[in-house]
């Protein structure tokens, strides 16, 4: 259970109790992710990775190379033990445990390259910063990921006023505001447009896994925001499209 007065105006969430759909439908990043991050050598052979609340272990799971030694924490047991599980199934020998990310307790300079996807505005910023540091090789990179959905859009707009109708202390953009500030120098931003395929279920499913509904809702508001999220959806085609805005931020530890 997280609760942070900066984040839904300090409203409890929880992402374990989103666990098995995370697994299910927030396996959304487009391919020009992976491809890019590919190209900054994250996962590359005879290097180390550790990538910062890894969730169900969607990063490492996508970008595995058994040639690398790859490491993913997360607070949530419940997520740890679904990325544990996705691992196995695959025959992937990833080393994931629960841990909060300013605490990993891992040595010094352990990791050619940290990620962090989706996460950063959970931190605190100034102790994430030193661990970081702490953490990377010389010429070592941290690279911070996230994918947001466009707020014109007519379906990821009608979706997100419905968890508001619900859940009225959500806030879409809160506690993601230093996603896109950074206390490194040096940094690289770069910026993508992308539209995501989606079926009306694993649109609901990603809806279903986000911090608005299954992590901070009582089962009787998520019940009737479900229901109305579904008949809403039933308006549109099987299959449609959700535009979204990719970032990719990186920084490398100077030798």
């Amino acid at each position: 259970m997280i609760s942070d007065k900066k984040i839904d105006g300090g409203r409890s969430f929880d992402w374990g109790n989103t666990s098995s759909e995370y697994t299910r439908y927030r396996d959304i990043y487009p391919p020009l992710l992976y491809e890019r991050l590919r190209e900054l050598g994250v996962a590359s052979n005879k290097t180390s990775w550790l990538d910062l609340g890894t969730g169900t272990g969607i990063l490492p799971r996508n970008l595995y190379n058994p040639m690398a030694e790859i490491t993913g924490i997360d607070i949530s047991k419940e997520q740890i033990n679904f990325a544990r599980l996705n691992a196995e199934k695959s025959g992937f020998n990833i080393n994931y445990f629960a841990s909060p990310a300013e605490r990993t307790g891992l040595p010094d300079k352990s990791f050619n390259y940290i990620t962090a996807a989706q996460c950063f505005g959970y931190f605190d910023r100034e102790i994430m910063k030193a661990e970081i540091k702490r953490l990377l090789k010389p010429n070592g990179r941290f690279i911070k990921v996230y994918l947001d959905w466009c707020y014109d859009d007519e379906i990821a707009g009608k979706s997100i006023s419905l968890v508001e109708k619900y859940n009225k202390k959500w806030q879409a953009r809160s506690g993601y505001e230093n996603m896109f500030d950074d206390l490194f120098d040096g940094r690289v931003t770069e910026t993508f447009n992308c539209d995501i395929p989606f079926t009306r279920e694993s649109w609901h499913g990603r809806m279903c896994a986000c911090r608005g509904t299954l992590a901070s809702m009582n089962k009787e508001q998520f019940d009737k925001w479900s229901g109305e999220h579904l008949k809403m959806l039933s308006s549109y085609p099987k299959e449609f499209e959700v535009s979204h805005k990719l970032y990719i931020t990186w920084f490398e530890m100077k030798g």
